[in-house]
């Protein structure tokens, strides 16, 4: 699955635009490497590295979701590496902790 279609499924950013915006700013990556294009392939065992706001999250990737689904079916394709960022504490990509 592309990376960008694959954040959008997993509900880090609303549309592929954004994902294609957040793969070209540079900041995202996958299994340590900066990821230079928007068709980069993603499989299950991948480590991504994506910026949320001001913090930055370590996600593996444990299956590719079929569609955009509710928060939970995407929540169940992916796993937190880092304890310390709660995910009550997340902000989502594109918003501060300012903005409503």
């Amino acid at each position: 699955m592309r990376i960008d279609r694959l954040l959008c499924h997993l509900r880090f950013v609303r549309t592929r635009s954004r994902a294609t915006a957040l793969v070209e700013s540079g900041h995202l990556r996958r299994n340590g490497t900066r990821v230079a294009r928007v068709s980069q392939p993603v499989e299950p065992g991948d480590v991504l590295t994506v910026p949320l706001g001001s913090r930055v999250a370590l996600i593996e990737i444990l299956s590719l979701p079929d569609r955009r689904g509710s928060p939970r079916e995407a929540q169940a394709c992916y796993r937190m590496l880092d304890p310390a960022l709660d995910r009550k504490a997340q902000i989502p990509i594109g918003r501060t902790s300012d903005t409503p």
